[in-house]
């Protein structure tokens, strides 16, 4: 009686493990396959800036590491709310991927409603570069640099404005945070991207911005633009002659603009490992620097793990910023 018991369990076990086994070579060989058709890396704003050309260059040494098409597809909108939280919906495939950047981290603290969790969401495969923020003015203005700048803002409250590419973007918290730390009165002006806001800018529209350096810089070498300051806590390589908004009297200010790939959270482990590894290829390559450099990011590649940790620590350290600043999301 007893052996005939055993049996059934002993069969019950042994077709368990080959259901254990076959699953993982069917796993290994899904893998291996990966990918069988073309890939969406999704930019979660306009196309034309900075973010979307650094996109279409990872794009581009994907497809050639992978060896299948790589398509960048522009969903901007609400900050980078709605192509971040498209790709959090997609089917967990790893056809679908997200060049995230700090919009998706600023998302919950900036907008009253977020529809994904950026540390939950989300498969982390790898960071790619690093740049900074730029306050850029109009030479119109008397002042020259952020204290002259500080000064007059005290004198003259809300009679300054400044352009962002959106709400909920890091330029947006840039506006805030020196707002709230500095203890002035600048009123904020939501763009659709940076290049309609470097426009109104050259145009005498607006007299300040915030902005990543590289379309900008060609101005400022022909005097049409002025730069104020960075907005890193260390000086930026690439602009070692601008000062940081922290030195300028604004201790602490610390903004960093950092993009990489993100998957939706479920995506198979070997096909994170997989881009993951394509990613850190295409960030060795000399071209790829060179290029990111002319961009004004500086390539700063990090596996899928210490990803995570940073975009996880930056969700922690805005949140306490925004909330010991008080300042109030739109």
């Amino acid at each position: 009686m007893n052996e005939a018991r055993r049996f059934p369990r002993r069969r019950v076990l042994q077709l368990g493990a080959a259901a254990t086994a076959l699953s993982a070579t069917a796993r290994i060989g899904w893998a291996q396959a990966y990918p069988a058709r073309p890939i969406t890396l999704v930019a979660p704003i306009a196309a034309g800036g900075g973010v979307d050309t650094a996109a279409r260059i990872v794009a581009e040494k994907l497809q050639e590491q992978l060896r299948q098409s790589v398509v960048v597809e522009n969903r901007p909108g609400a900050g980078s709310v709605i192509g971040t939280s498209f790709v959090a919906k997609a089917p967990r495939d790893g056809y679908t991927l997200l060049l995230m950047e700090p919009g998706a981290v600023l998302a919950r603290w900036l907008s009253k409603t977020v529809p994904f969790d950026v540390t939950g969401d989300f498969s982390p495969i790898a960071m790619v570069a690093v740049s900074s923020l730029v306050l850029f003015a109009h030479p119109s203005l008397g002042f020259h640099d952020l204290s002259g700048l500080i000064a007059f803002s005290k004198a003259n409250p809300r009679k300054l404005s400044v352009g962002t590419p959106g709400v909920g973007t890091p330029h947006h918290l840039a506006a805030a945070w020196l707002n709230a730390a500095a203890m002035i009165d600048i009123t904020h002006v939501p763009y659709r991207g940076s290049a309609p806001a470097l426009n109104d800018l050259l145009g005498g529209q607006i007299p300040l911005i915030w902005a990543t350096p590289v379309a900008v810089m060609p101005f400022v070498a022909q005097d049409k633009v002025r730069v104020l300051a960075v907005s890193t806590r260390q000086r930026d390589p690439l602009l070692a002659q601008v000062p940081t908004v922290s030195e300028s009297g604004v201790p602490g200010f610390d903004i960093t603009i950092w993009f990489g790939v993100v998957a939706p959270a479920g995506v198979p482990s070997e096909v994170v490992a997989r881009v993951g590894e394509a990613v850190r290829a295409a960030a060795e390559l000399p071209d790829v620097q060179r290029r990111m450099s002319t961009l004004g990011y500086t390539v700063d590649y990090r596996n899928g793990d210490r990803f995570r940790e940073m975009i996880m620590s930056e969700h922690d350290k805005y949140g306490r910023i925004i909330r010991e600043a008080g300042i109030q999301g739109d």
